[in-house]
């Protein structure tokens, strides 16, 4: 297609052609003033003159008409995905294609856009933004967004330069039913009442308007229990947590009929179990080097309350001292081994011999604690060898080493065991030291002394010389109890010959024993990052089955765990969808919960005009419904409205590609000083025959 323009390229500069025509028309209205005749011809004289410095060109380009670009922005997110919306969406882009191809001269441009990363929510406008930098926007005759209306980036509308229409999915009479938890804390102490705060409602046109709901509440994959609750209200639950670490609480209300999608009828809560104070009981037989060892260890953990003993003056000692010049105090023993026994967590025998203290009534009570639960470690020194030690009393039951009476008085070098490099407490404290690896140097410093034992029962995860027992745990009904065969911890501490790792050995003993989740030797755990779910399995066998998985729709996947370290066996997998996961490997079983507790894709569901309104009604475009019918597409004019009954408009933008430019003078400049001549003399002529 060829088009003619007139452009002017002045032979003098644009004032100086200004200041011609100024004084043009100054002698013009002269000769005007004056009554000549010829002014007429002297006003086209001058004109011709003036037109001849202009330099008027006739310029001729050859351009080629580019088509206009209708943009269509498909929002196929989680909730476009529910009841008949994508048979609306199928519908709706079939529609829109033949539209635009009926109309001529016109490409449609078809952008999809899916689930956000991050529970961000649909993110249309950043979609529309990403298409419209591909194109360029003086083609752009108009925009048009298939959605439920539900955006959650309406602030990031881009400038629009043509008019924006929506197709809205859904129909009128949709509801829906979902469950919000509106407080949930990260963690709760174990024991303690927390407060969760729960709310159903219920949105759209809801049949019958029920005012009550059932709800099933499941703590860790268990049996569920179900409640009737009111609807459109706040529900304070309070939750009491049974054991540390994770505890996964799934919250469930029935589909009802007719819904949009149960998708957002459940929610999964993950609350972490942490003690409030721990509460130790230190029992010293006698002042000695390693004594405070457990002490500083104890005292040094801020959430500990220790209580302390230890036995100066036993009842049989008679020295003479007055008692008012004693600063002693007496032992108590009623009060802590009968009467708030059950309110420790943990108790500690540092080298105890039985002297009359704590008499047998009070040592079966102990024993007794630990098989509901308690937990008993013991630190024994040449008094665990004697004839007065606590092997020789009731808790000889729990004990998992009995004492062969001998003390070895030497250097030895602490070891780590086979199962005690699998072992939680002792897992990695030292490197696996090969038997012929020669004069490989020792990990750590040598104690000297060690009572001997003989292993009855329980894990030995360290051993001493001729691999006698030196650290034995063992279980005991609900409880756990430990034996250390050896006083001499202490020598790592003050580094003696390089020392080693005391505070970590006994910390992890003690957390242990206080069953910290995180030091259980047989264990199944998962944590999850977005949809990737890491699994940990820890045992002290040396192999492990596949872990089978079942997803919140029912589906089972088998998933391998390879071995990373002595005892611990991992493996990453994506779930396919949020919500709860049962694992389970062999008699082991966990659950875990993929994505956050209330998917922002599903918070609403209904479809809905109001957030993109106003940004529509700046374009003048319109918002029509999927279900009602497809609208026309018609071309209007640039400033019109683009939206009526029944029709949606676009502005044909007119784009061309230039593809030739010639430019020629529309007079040669003689010809144009001879016509000024000419007319001169014309009004020379006129004036003087007059």
């Amino acid at each position: 297609m060829e088009t003619g323009t007139i452009i002017f390229d002045p032979l003098l500069p644009w004032a100086m052609l200004f200041a011609g025509m100024a004084f043009a028309v100054v002698f013009v209205g002269l000769a005007i003033w004056r009554g000549l005749s010829g002014w007429w011809l002297r006003a086209a004289a001058l004109a011709m003159l003036l037109l001849a410095v202009a330099n008027p060109s006739l310029q001729i380009e050859d351009r080629e008409q580019l088509t206009d670009i209708v943009l269509l922005v498909v929002d196929e997110s989680a909730s476009q995905g529910i009841d008949v919306r994508p048979e609306q969406i199928a519908e709706a882009v079939a529609g829109i294609e033949a539209e635009v191809a009926s109309l001529g001269n016109t490409e449609l441009r078809v952008v999809r856009m899916g689930d956000a990363d991050g529970n961000r929510g649909t993110l249309l406008m950043e979609a529309l933004a990403t298409a419209m930098a591909d194109e360029p926007r003086a083609r752009l005759a108009g925009t048009f967004l298939l959605t439920d209306g539900q955006v959650h980036d309406v602030e990031r509308l881009p400038d629009m330069p043509s008019p924006m229409h929506v197709l809205l999915t859904g129909t009128e009479d949709d509801w829906d039913r979902r469950l919000m938890v509106q407080n949930a804390p990260a963690f709760a102490i174990i024991g303690e009442p927390v407060t969760l705060t729960l709310r159903i409602e219920d949105q759209g046109a809801v049949p019958g308007r029920p005012t009550e709901s059932e709800i099933e509440i499941a703590v860790d994959g268990g049996e569920p229990q179900r409640f009737v609750v009111p609807i459109g209200e706040d529900l304070e639950l309070p939750v009491t947590l049974s054991h540390g670490g994770m505890n996964v609480i799934q919250f469930t209300v029935p589909e009802g009929e007719g819904e949009l999608t149960a998708r957002n009828n459940a929610a999964v809560v993950q609350i972490n179990g942490v003690r409030d104070r721990l509460r130790v009981l230190l029992v010293s037989g006698e002042p000695h080097a390693g004594e405070r060892t457990w002490r500083n260890l104890l005292k040094s953990d801020a959430s500990v309350d220790l209580v302390h003993f230890t036995i100066l003056r036993p009842p049989e000692k008679q020295d003479g001292v007055p008692v008012n010049e004693l600063s002693l105090i007496a032992f108590p023993t009623r009060e802590l081994f009968l009467d708030k026994i059950d309110e420790f967590d943990l108790i500690v025998f540092d080298r105890y011999q039985r002297r009359g203290i704590l008499p047998s009534l009070y040592l079966d009570n102990v024993r007794q604690y630990v098989a509901d639960g308690g937990a008993l470690l013991v630190a024994a020194g040449p008094d665990f060898a004697g004839a007065q030690s606590i092997y020789r009393s009731p808790l000889s039951e729990i004990l998992p080493a009995a004492p062969s009476g001998r003390v070895r008085e030497e250097l030895f070098l602490p070891m780590v065991t086979d199962i005690g490099h699998r072992h939680p407490v002792t897992e990695g404290l030292a490197p696996v030291v090969a038997e012929d690896a020669g004069d490989t140097p020792a990990p750590w410093g040598r104690w000297l002394r060690i009572i001997d034992v003989a292993a009855e029962r329980g894990d030995t995860i360290m051993n001493g010389p001729e691999d006698g027992p030196l650290l034995v745990l063992d279980r005991v009904g609900e409880g756990r109890v430990a034996l250390m065969a050896s006083d001499h911890a202490w020598l790592w501490s003050r580094g003696f010959e390089g020392g080693g790792p005391q505070l970590e050995l006994l910390r992890r003993l003690a957390h242990w024993m206080m069953k910290e989740p995180d030091l259980e030797e047989e264990a199944l755990t998962a944590t999850a990052e977005g949809q990737t779910m890491t699994l940990t399995r820890r045992t002290l066998g040396d192999t492990v089955e596949d872990v089978e998985i079942t997803g919140p729709d029912g589906a089972v996947t088998l998933v391998p765990l390879e071995e990373v370290s002595p005892g611990r066996h991992s493996a990453t997998w994506v779930g396919p969808e949020m919500g709860l996961y049962r694992l389970k490997e062999g008699d082991l079983e966990s659950v875990v919960a993929l994505g956050p507790a209330a998917p922002r894709e599903f918070e609403e569901t209904l479809a809905t005009e109001a957030i993109l309104g106003d940004a529509v009604d700046a374009t003048r475009g319109g918002i029509v419904r999927v279900a009602d019918r497809m609208p026309d597409i018609r071309k209007v004019r640039e400033g019109r409205p683009a939206a009526g009954r029944g029709w949606l408009g676009i502005v044909p933008r007119g784009a061309y590609l230039t593809a030739d430019i010639r430019v020629s003078p529309l007079l040669p400049a003689w010809a144009m000083l001879l016509l000024a001549s000419l007319l001169a003399v014309g009004a020379w002529l006129w004036e003087g025959r007059r």
